[in-house]
């Protein structure tokens, strides 16, 4: 596509974003329109972002649930960044989540590694461990400016990953956990609305591990070579352990989990 028309899907981006609303998919209107080119809209977006002060912290990992590959088209994991401005660290394993400027907000329960240390280049588990600080539970906010979430791997990484908001609960340092890799896959969620259990998910679903989910980024973006690679601080979310579910302003979601020392939240949305 020429490059007046990624420059035309970023501006509309920026305004759906700052508007909230939603428009036809972009892979409707621009059928050649695949994901590599997804990725270069994102670009314009983050640097847009960087040029008005936001601030990248980390990055979001998706679609590396692979049991909701088929209802929403995508086969294969995306990435984005996690900023300044969309990171909400719980106070108490408790937050206010503001939905303002959100389009068709999903909470996704997921698990959050902080580097301490670049992440290596090798399918090493323990090597990539011991540049991990903290594990930590964490929902991820999503939105999809595209109605019904009709969407395709260009629409999702064009956007950012469709990341929202990313609250983080209490940290705990991996070193408290020496059997961590072994736990991950294992490791179960309850995901309630309410005093309504809405959904149940476990470690396995997240392309077999988090922390596989994890190797997987890194690998992914080496490969790329045009992003910059995980670096000491930042923080990585690796994906819903369960379904994605619709959030509305005034309602209270929590979550709890077994088979990992982590405690869960409880998220009131504004």
């Amino acid at each position: 596509m020429p490059e007046a028309t990624f420059h035309k899907i970023a501006e509309e981006i920026i305004e759906l974003e700052a508007s909230g609303h939603t428009a036809a998919a972009f892979s409707t209107r621009f059928p050649k329109f695949d994901a590599e080119q997804g990725y270069r809209v994102a670009r314009r977006l983050h640097e847009h972002r960087l040029t008005i002060g936001w601030r990248p912290v980390g990055r979001k990992i998706g679609f590396t649930n692979r049991t909701l590959w088929a209802r929403y088209g995508v086969y294969e994991p995306i990435w984005g960044f996690v900023y300044d401005r969309t990171l909400i660290l719980a106070q108490g394993d408790r937050a206010e989540v503001p939905l303002e400027g959100l389009a068709q907000p999903r909470i996704e329960p997921e698990i959050v590694f902080k580097l301490q240390a670049p992440a290596p280049r090798l399918r090493d588990s323990q090597a990539l461990l011991a540049a991990i600080e903290w594990v930590a539970h964490g929902c991820e906010i999503v939105q999809c400016h595209h109605p019904d979430w009709k969407v395709k791997p260009a629409d999702c990484v064009a956007a950012n990953g469709m990341h929202g908001r990313l609250i983080v609960g209490t940290p705990v340092p991996v070193a408290r956990i020496p059997d961590l890799a072994e736990r991950l896959p294992a490791l179960q969620v309850a995901l309630r609305r309410g005093a309504e259990i809405v959904d149940r998910g476990i470690g396995a679903n997240v392309l077999d591990s988090p922390l596989l989910a994890l190797e997987y980024l890194v690998e992914l973006l080496a490969a790329e070579g045009e992003y910059p690679q995980l670096a000491a601080g930042e923080v990585v979310t690796t994906g819903t352990l369960t379904d994605a579910h619709p959030v509305a302003r005034g309602e209270t979601w929590s979550t709890e989990l077994t088979g990992l020392p982590l405690p869960g939240l409880t998220l009131r949305f504004t």
